[in-house]
């Protein structure tokens, strides 16, 4: 069975992309780092059997860095806008147009933070939705938010919208406006909100273009 892996990103613009790396990290490094993540997490989608790649995109790749990368790579998904203020709004949002774009199919949603998701990795977070006739998956975040949402009726992330984001109890709260679909909890993984985290994160895969852009950046 198919399902649509939903990538939620931002144009990695020198001087408004991962600006909490900075420093030691340049405004230019940072927005690198934040397209490798990008470029990797697609990889990693496109190379998922059964998915079906799309992108909710804010923001101008014709500034970002790796912008020919980028377009490139996205031509490859199918591509839309996100829509409105308030970053939950933007998700409940994304969640349904995907739902509009394929009816019916289950969603499993992910940012672009963690660049260190495999194939393998969004084939198991997918799985319950798909094989165990789970409702929804939640994967939390080591930071207290969530890196992945998945939903066999997607319709269902407009709860989404009343969730506090970028908080230290977002996951908690996103568990909570779930409780009536009984999501079963994913591996936790970290986000890249830090260097530390990002150097933390580039270990785990050496040579993907993650860690290749950290590794510029001065200790």
């Amino acid at each position: 069975m198919n399902f649509c892996l939903l990538i939620v990103a931002k144009a990695p613009v020198p001087g408004f992309a991962k600006t909490r790396l900075c420093p030691p990290a340049t405004g230019e490094q940072a927005a690198d780092i934040a397209a490798s993540a990008l470029l990797d997490t697609i990889e990693a989608a496109l190379g998922t059997p059964g998915a079906l790649p799309l992108v909710a995109m804010t923001g101008d790749l014709t500034d970002a860095a790796q912008s020919s990368a980028l377009s490139s790579a996205l031509r490859e998904t199918t591509v839309f806008a996100q829509r409105g203020w308030e970053f939950g709004t933007r998700l409940a949002n994304a969640h349904a147009d995907t739902a509009a774009l394929f009816a019916g199919m289950p969603v499993l949603q992910i940012g672009m933070d963690t660049p260190q998701v495999t194939p393998n990795l969004l084939m198991a977070a997918a799985e319950p939705l798909l094989q165990e006739g789970r409702e929804a998956v939640l994967g939390l975040a080591e930071d207290g938010g969530w890196w992945a949402l998945g939903l066999r009726d997607p319709r269902n992330a407009h709860v989404l919208a009343d969730v506090p984001m970028s908080r230290e109890d977002t996951g908690a709260l996103t568990l909570n406006a779930l409780t009536d679909l009984d999501p079963k909890l994913l591996t936790t993984l970290s986000d890249v909100d830090t260097m530390a985290d990002a150097r933390r994160v580039a270990s785990l895969r050496p040579q993907s273009r993650f860690a290749r852009a950290v590794a510029e950046v001065a200790a």
